[in-house]
């Protein structure tokens, strides 16, 4: 492939994703706020629970080492 065929290629990639990106609805900033929060507390939540597990068999396990 020669050099100006591959920078051509290149250009039309970052044309199509130019594009791309303004057929994009993007939310606005209560949403964005609110889509956070809401990630942000399922994290906590899944973190809490993947803790109390990983709590609960380490606590088996050294039961049962003894």
């Amino acid at each position: 492939m020669r050099i100006k065929e591959w920078f051509g290629r290149i250009g039309k990639f970052f044309r199509e994703v130019r594009a791309e990106l303004r057929k994009v609805t993007w939310p606005g900033r209560k949403e964005l706020v609110t889509s956070t929060l809401v990630v942000v507390f399922v994290v906590a939540i899944s973190t809490a629970y993947i803790g109390l597990i990983d709590f609960a068999f380490s606590r088996v396990l050294q039961t049962l080492i003894r």
